[in-house]
């Protein structure tokens, strides 16, 4: 697997299959499609940047790339995608075997162009969205965290501040005497232009024609503007004026109700509202919701008391009543957000259900971030916060006004892309006729992205018959081509160009090739996600029988056996570790939704789908790691037998990281073993685990919950747990962090 990692380190690119099925036929018998885990912005610190316009293909707008055919001597290039002759502009005039331009060099199959001149001149946008229906101890957290926020904002950042309980409160914030809020209703949608008017965006220009968009190019002053989006080295001081005097919202409760919270309506406001003054500026949302949403357009619930929240069951009984129709209010509101260009972040801070899976789209097709936590007093919240205006060696890197494009080979199509982006429908050659994800395009949105942002592409082989042994001898390679347009954190517009090639095999002797590239961390990955979007768009979906007879096809078509004697069965070392995935995926919180409530269901596959293989495979099966003075750190099983006294674990879910120690290391930790000198290699043992988990979560978003606790302490009966899953290779056990939600024991 160290080889495909390699890949990874150059290209950004982990692909199930790095030999192809030739044919349609092959492709389907090997289970899992053709397909490719992208990180399109993926840090390189070897990654040359050029300063000039990339090179394009006059038919297809290929990016010239290491696989081009190039003749020196006439000054022409080939696209290995069409096959087109392009003729050298000028500039190209000295370009030779001795030298090359930084785009043919084969090292550099992933390369970057920036443009001069195009940065853009807007600076980064912040719009806070407030939920103010909480209750005081979650107001003075919340406050707390934004004042910090606010400190780490760059300078020129723009930002507004809107409010929301029972009413949504935009604040006025280029009104320095004293605070001026515009009220609006919580309980009506609010149209672009009522909420124009009704703020006065017209007094000093004319209101534009009928039909005709406003914004800061045709209708809209820099002064209307500045009334609401100020630099934050300006408006500092009188955000943070208003933060101290932030109260919970002042209307009441009745004791058999839940609080009045208008999130739709809010959300939609600040989405209109960055519209109309920054549209295409990649202007983010950051929503800090405490609660769900009772009131106007999104509610999921009631305020009665006696309505419970839609469960997985009401859902799956279609007797959720408000679920379609907080759906179809955030699809619209996600289609207006791509069109301008902005993101939605999402901080849900609650005990209780905040509406996460209704919002779920919204978040996902801007390329959003996401954030679960039970409180904003959590250091999953605070911490995670701070991560995303963090200006460090280990920052999100986030850019924005992405999109993102495919050049393939002629024998291949793209059904679709499984991960944050959203289609821009155009339809083409290249588009299959089978739509996964966002499908029938081959061109996509990426509002929001970040350095981990991953996606996950699925292709289709279309050609039908083998071709004669010669032509396949003579042109046996694939090849790929994935174009990144984004405006970098710098305000920097580049474009990163990745290219890729692939051998394609097919006939009776292309088993043993297919096996040799077969990469299982991705195609568990890659099933992992296929799984989650099954299950959310089918309605009779059994996602535990697709699995197991996805298995059982992928063990018939490449396992070794004699017929009707099992113990003969084998697997090669490249297949070994994929069922042990299938495994502990048909266990894990994408499949399995039983004590998990929606929201956090929708939150574990809004993660998953964003994220790069080697987070994605901790999700799936996690690891665990056993410190004692026997050995060195080490591997160990996801099994009970793994427990023991004199020993420490480690053990990393991805969400939940849960340091055990065993009843002798514990005890000798309370006798304070650890701060006397002799002891020192008892104080390193102890450290280790503790260095090991603060470097996972220094590099980890959203930042993981640490849990440390002693073999038969208090702890262990909520946070840890061995489940002994039996059937699997005479028992495996997979360790559980065991968390109280509201659906579940």
């Amino acid at each position: 697997m160290a080889e495909f990692m390699e890949l990874e380190g150059q290209d950004g690119v982990r692909m199930a299959w790095n030999v192809i099925p030739g044919t349609k036929q092959e492709a389907s018998n090997c289970v899992v499609p053709v397909s490719a885990v992208y990180t399109p912005i993926k840090p390189f610190p070897n990654m040359p940047v050029l300063p000039y316009a990339p090179l394009r293909c006059r038919n297809c707008r290929s990016v010239l790339n290491p696989f081009s055919i190039v003749d020196f001597a006439a000054k022409i290039w080939i696209c290995p995608f069409c096959f087109q002759r392009n003729h050298f502009p000028p500039h190209y005039a000295s370009i030779s075997d001795e030298n090359l331009p930084a785009e043919l060099f084969p090292q550099y199959t992933t390369i970057e162009y920036q443009s001069p001149g195009e940065a853009s001149s807007i600076p980064p946008v912040f719009m806070f969205v407030v939920d103010t229906s909480i209750i005081e101890e979650e107001m003075a957290f919340l406050k707390s965290a934004l004042s910090q926020a606010i400190g780490l904002l760059p300078d020129n950042s723009l930002v507004g501040l809107i409010t929301f309980g029972t009413l949504v409160h935009v604040h006025e914030l280029g009104f320095g005497t004293i605070p001026k809020t515009y009220v609006f209703k919580g309980s009506k949608d609010v149209s672009k232009e009522q909420l124009l008017e009704q703020m006065n965006f017209f007094l000093i220009k004319p209101k534009p024609p009928t039909g005709v968009i406003a914004g800061a190019r045709d209708g809209l002053s820099s002064e209307s503007i500045a009334r609401f989006l100020l630099p934050a080295s300006d408006c500092e001081f009188a955000l943070n004026s208003i933060l101290e005097e932030l109260q919970k919202d002042p209307w009441p409760t009745p004791v058999d109700q839940r609080a009045s919270r208008c999130s739709g309506t809010a959300l939609s406001i600040a989405a209109s509202l960055l519209g109309a003054c920054v549209p295409g500026s990649g202007a983010r949302i950051l929503a800090f919701i405490g609660g769900p949403s009772t009131e106007g357009p999104g509610a999921i619930v009631s305020k009665n008391l006696s309505d419970p929240i839609r469960s997985h069951k009401d859902l799956d009984k279609d007797s959720a009543p408000h679920y379609h129709k907080a759906v179809k209010f955030y699809e619209a509101l996600a289609k207006q957000l791509v069109h301008q260009g902005h993101v939605l972040d999402l901080f849900a801070c609650a005990l209780d259900q905040v509406g996460v899976a209704e919002l779920k789209v919204a978040v996902e097709k801007t390329g959003g971030l996401v954030v679960l936590a039970e409180s904003f007093g959590h250091s999953v919240f605070k911490d995670s916060l701070r991560r995303v205006f963090r200006s460090e060696d280990k920052d999100l890197g986030l850019s924005s006004n992405g999109i993102f494009e495919i050049n393939c080979s002629k024998d291949i199509k793209v059904q679709g892309i499984l991960g944050p982006c959203a289609s821009l429908e155009k339809k083409g050659p290249l588009c299959s006729d089978t739509i996964v994800g966002q499908g029938s395009t081959s061109a996509w949105k990426m509002c929001g992205l970040d350095q981990a942002t991953s996606l996950c592409l699925i292709f289709e082989i279309v050609k039908k018959e083998i071709p004669d042994a010669t032509l396949q001898s003579s042109n046996s390679q694939f090849y790929f081509q994935f174009l990144t347009y984004y405006q970098h954190s710098t305000a920097e517009m580049r474009l990163r160009v990745t290219s890729l090639s692939r051998r394609w095999v097919a006939g009776p002797g292309s088993i043993q090739d297919l096996i040799a590239g077969f990469d299982q961390e991705a195609a568990a990955v890659v099933m992992a996600r296929l799984v989650s979007f099954k299950m959310e768009i089918e309605a009779e979906f059994d996602p535990i029988r697709w699995l197991d007879k996805a298995l059982i096809h992928m063990c018939s078509r490449f396992g070794d056996y004699q017929k009707d004697s099992p113990s003969s069965f084998s697997l090669s070392p490249r297949f070994s570790i994929f069922p042990q995935f299938m495994f502990h995926l048909r266990r894990s919180q994408f499949v399995q939704v039983f004590n998990n409530s929606p929201d956090e269901t929708a939150y574990f596959r809004m993660i998953l789908n964003r994220e790069n293989v080697a987070n994605s495979v901790v999700m799936i099966q996690p690891s665990l790691i056993s410190y004692s003075f026997q050995s060195a750190p080490e591997p160990a099983l996801l099994d009970v037998a793994a427990i023991a006294a004199d020993r420490i674990l480690l053990l990393d879910s991805y969400f939940t990281i849960v340091i055990f120690h065993g009843s002798t290391i514990a005890q000798w930790r309370k006798a304070g073993y650890h701060n006397q000198p002799e002891h020192q290699a008892f104080a390193q043992l102890l450290q280790a685990p503790r260095d090991d988990a603060d470097a996972i979560i220094n590099e980890r978003f959203p930042v993981p919950r640490l849990v440390i606790c002693d073999q038969h302490g208090s702890q262990v009966r909520i946070w840890v747990g061995f489940s002994l899953n039996i059937g699997f290779q005479g028992g495996a056990g997979q360790f559980f962090p065991l968390e109280l939600s509201e659906s579940g024991l």
